[in-house]
């Protein structure tokens, strides 16, 4: 999935970005939308005009990402269909320069006609304010009887999913269910053995409760080792295992009994010592990936690019051996969850101004084309990127093997597959990555000893409704 470099990132940002294969084979350009710099975000430009054609009459398909991956997709694409007869224009904007503000302007002007939205603001497009603008499936004509057989990982069908109308307007091109992964090493000096099977029960794995994992920590604990590394682990896990968002039905904030425990899980992390007290992509987490923390903790919660782009590269090696390379195993994780994700979306303006065939093959051959032809078997293979990861197919892994020598040989997809159909992808909203950045901090904050619990959600209430205008109770 990922471009990873070992350094600060938020979660939702590292959760999009992915290293792709380096694919020669198309001409692309960068353009930067077209802004009246009014700030009017709620008129479409009337009547888009025709699709522009280029100099040796092709169409031209305008593409906007927040990383190279998609545009390497597409890359490949043309590559193996060289009577494709469509020019790309490719505009990348980091999520961090702006990519949201841009991409809105340009799709109300008429501008963009196929676009990728991360799973930390996919919602405003498929589902919020954004989604006017946006496309569905059928009406490129899109075979969507592939998503039954393809097997399509249902909560990325869920959340691709626009309300108003019951329309598939995205799909994701990787799965990120979520799993248990372990250090083999600590699992055998604790628990006897390394095997899948026997951490799984270990740590409660499939139960859909923490109590086993509490008593899995305690043996850890008493042979001076952490469970996991910070409370951001197990965060990822509760959040997306919750039953509901973060609002209601009226639009208000909404704490999820799930979420709101939360606070006593992390608390009691650390009061009771089960972690490193480490956040989530930095040097402290990055050193219990490889070894070097003065305790060594036995797991991370997380999917399969988890593994492939930010592990590995922060393991210390690259071969067995070298730091924890080879070290680890996945298991069951107590809870389903999801983490991260990329969706790909086209503009209702592609569609108005007669570039639907262009952008379905594209998007088919990314996201639905489960034959050893399309992206997704490219992709779980390792052919596309260079490592096998796990995709929204499960019918594509259930063709597939994927053993990397960082888990020891261990076929993945036997652990990711099911954790794939199990994640929910009914409790995401638009405001997901502000709201969680607010959450954490005051979560943080009460065990840390500075608030107490009701404080702590009172504080987090009040920045809420300060910096999002959502009515809070």
């Amino acid at each position: 999935m990922k471009k990873f470099m070992a350094c600060a990132l938020s979660a939702c940002m590292v959760a999009a970005t992915l290293v792709g294969c380096d694919k020669g084979g198309t001409t692309t350009t960068t353009t930067t939308p077209d802004s009246t710099g009014d700030g009017d975000t709620t008129t479409a430009a009337a009547d888009p005009a025709p699709a522009p054609a280029t100099a040796d009459g092709k169409k031209v398909i305008e593409l906007w990402a927040f990383t190279d991956e998609v545009p390497k997709m597409v890359d490949a694409y043309k590559a193996a269909h060289p009577d494709f007869d469509w020019e790309v224009n490719t505009t990348i904007k980091g999520t961090g320069d702006g990519y949201q503000d841009a991409l809105d302007q340009a799709l109300i002007n008429g501008q963009v006609d196929m676009f990728a939205a991360e799973a930390a603001f996919v919602l405003k497009y498929s589902q919020g304010d954004m989604s006017k603008y946006v496309g569905a499936y059928e009406d490129l004509g899109l075979d969507l009887s592939k998503l039954e057989t393809a097997q399509i990982a249902p909560y990325t069908i869920e959340i691709g999913t626009r309300p108003s109308d019951g329309k598939l307007v995205g799909l994701g091109y990787q799965a990120t269910g979520g799993a248990f992964i372990y250090r083999r090493s600590i699992a055998k000096d604790v628990f006897g053995s390394d095997d899948p099977a026997t951490v799984k029960k270990e740590i409660g794995g499939g139960t859909g409760s923490w109590d086993t994992y509490w008593e899995a920590a305690e043996k850890l604990k008493a042979k001076g080792y952490g469970i996991c590394s910070g409370d951001g682990d197990m965060w990822h896990a509760i959040e997306n295992s919750s039953e509901k968002g973060w609002l209601d039905a009226d639009g208000k904030l909404y704490i999820d009994p799930k979420r709101e425990e939360f606070m006593d899980i992390s608390k009691k992390l650390k009061d009771n010592g089960y972690h490193n007290d480490s956040q989530d992509w930095q040097e402290s987490w990055f050193a219990d990936m490889n070894g070097t923390s003065e305790k060594g903790v036995l797991g991370f919660f997380g999917p399969a690019w988890l593994i492939n782009y930010t592990i590995a590269p922060n393991c210390g090696g690259s071969a067995v051996g070298e730091g924890t390379f080879g070290d680890w195993g996945v298991t069951e994780s107590p809870i389903g969850f999801f983490w991260g994700g990329t969706w790909v979306m086209a503009s209702q303006a592609a569609i108005d101004n007669g570039k639907a065939e262009g952008v379905k093959a594209l998007i088919d051959y990314i996201t639905l084309d489960d034959s050893e032809d399309g992206l997704q078997y490219a992709w779980a293979t390792g052919s596309f990127s260079g490592t096998g990861d796990c995709v929204a197919s499960g019918t594509v892994m259930s063709k597939a093997t994927c053993t990397p020598d960082i888990l020891a040989g261990q076929n993945m997809f036997e652990v990711f597959v099911p954790a794939n159909a199990s994640a929910n992808g009914k409790n995401l909203t638009q405001y997901d990555e502000k709201i969680n950045n607010l959450w954490r901090e005051q979560v943080r904050e009460y065990t840390a000893g500075n608030k107490s619990k009701e404080e702590a959600i009172e504080k987090f209430k009040a920045d809420v409704n300060e910096q999002l205008g959502i009515e809070v109770e």
